[in-house]
């Protein structure tokens, strides 16, 4: 067995112990929205194939009390009434739901659930840099270790949340994306396999019945069937063809998902957003926020949104730096130097070797991941750089690249040396687990 396959088995497994840490000591309920979407499954398994958002499904009052008080036994008399999530795609819940069964409707066991469909991204996220990079181990390892042991993808991941589908579904399109726009031959990366535009449209269509946050994989297809049509230079009605077949399987899935929407929640509300603007009434709107804090508000926004990036527990409310006696002081400063020494790594390493076409689609899902969590927040106020973790695999891409550019100019022969930094990680992972987070999010604490 190779260096590079045993510190790829090793991350792996690092990923699951720290993943199923989280899932044992966080506080029950105390990640984002874990009881709306745990209320999900409990309905599907109860027999409700596909949820109905309505009104009461959220109550603002309830939910602060619960957050406020760290979820308190005594307080969750009400908590199947916590149910506005009852608009998202079913795929995720349909899953969860056989987990409920079979386990009596464990909390845990539905957290494992999502740490197993995670193990799948962490190992993708290494096939896809292998792809792009074959022959630097130390890029495709250095990502791997960063999807793996990023904070706050551990705390999603390990929590009753469909960003632990959406990750898998995400990961596997990418693949198959690059897959089929691979560089001319005779380079060895050209494995195209059985890549077709139906099989890409067939991908699309399970991101519609996944989550509307990467509904913008749409485009990253489209832009791939006219980069591979440009690059063979053939008719345009080649070009139209391919695309008709790219249609087909979306057409079938988005008549059913969307047409049992426009039946439910009325025209035009094809993915029920309308109806749930309408039913969590007592959100802080972002023009509410403006209004309150004036010019403040762009860098609560920019400093909330790195944090979280990269850990911000519970409900937003524990950063890393400011628990008493258990705090990580100068956590994100050291993060924030990171980006910047990767970034600066990009530039100076001009990405050489990399396909044109690849860094069309790995910057497209950046942009448009970015874009989503913009629009977002033009009306809710959600700093949550978690909404970003769409794109992390591309993220995690070129922080190693840019990272690796400074391991080749100065320590050449340490190639473990990238995948290392980024397991550094882990450390932190493990102290925030196992000392920050359970004290900090625990009822009477």
């Amino acid at each position: 067995m190779s260096n590079t396959q045993i510190g790829r088995i090793s991350i792996a497994l690092a990923y699951v112990a720290i993943a199923i840490l989280f899932a044992l000591r966080t506080p029950a309920w105390e990640a984002p929205d874990e009881p709306a979407h745990y209320n999900y499954i409990r309905q599907v398994a109860g027999g409700t194939l596909i949820p109905v958002l309505e009104a009461g499904d959220w109550d603002n009052a309830y939910l602060e009390q619960l957050k406020a008080a760290r979820f308190q036994p005594a307080l969750l008399d009400r908590l199947a009434t916590i149910q506005y999530e009852d608009h998202q795609p079913p795929l995720y819940y349909w899953g969860g739901a056989i987990v409920y069964a079979v386990t009596n409707g464990s909390l845990t066991a539905l957290r494992l659930y999502s740490v197993l469909l995670t193990l799948g991204t962490v190992w993708l996220t290494y096939s896809i840099v292998q792809f792009l990079r074959p022959d630097q181990p130390a890029v495709a390892l250095g990502a791997m270790a960063l999807v793996a042991f990023l904070p706050q993808q551990l705390a999603m991941t390990a929590s009753v949340n469909n960003d632990a589908l959406m990750g898998l579904v995400a990961a596997g399109a990418l693949f198959d994306v690059l897959r089929y726009t691979p560089p001319p031959a005779p380079s060895p990366q050209s494995r195209e396999g059985n890549i077709s535009p139906l099989r890409l449209g067939m991908w699309m269509g399970i991101i519609l019945l996944t989550k509307t946050t990467i509904y913008f994989m749409g485009a990253v297809f489209l832009l791939a069937l006219y980069l591979r049509w440009r690059r063979d230079g053939l008719p345009l009605s080649v070009l139209l063809r391919r695309v008709l077949v790219f249609a087909l399987p979306i057409l079938l899935v988005a008549g059913l998902w969307w047409g049992r929407n426009l039946v439910v929640y009325g025209v035009p509300d094809v993915m029920g957003l309308r109806r749930h603007d309408s039913v969590v009434i007592g959100q802080l709107r972002t023009a509410d926020l403006i209004a309150k804090e004036g010019s403040n508000y762009l860098p609560l926004a920019l400093r909330t949104t790195f944090q979280s990036f990269w850990g911000q527990f519970g409900w937003m409310a524990v950063p890393m730096d400011t628990i008493p006696s258990a705090q990580v002081p100068l956590v994100y400063p050291a993060l924030g130097l990171l980006t910047f020494v990767c970034g600066i790594g990009l530039l100076v390493g001009r990405l050489r070797g990399l396909s044109r076409d690849a860094l069309l689609i790995m910057g497209a899902m950046i942009a448009l991941a970015l874009l989503v969590f913009l629009y977002y927040n033009t009306q809710f106020v959600q700093f949550q750089g978690r909404y970003l973790f769409s794109a992390l695999i591309p993220f995690a891409f070129f922080m190693a690249e840019g990272l690796d550019v400074w391991r080749r100019r100065f320590v050449r022969r340490m190639w473990l040396l990238t995948p290392f930094i980024f397991a550094l990680l882990a450390l932190l992972d493990v102290y925030l687990i196992w000392r920050v987070i359970p004290g900090a999010l625990m009822y009477g604490s």
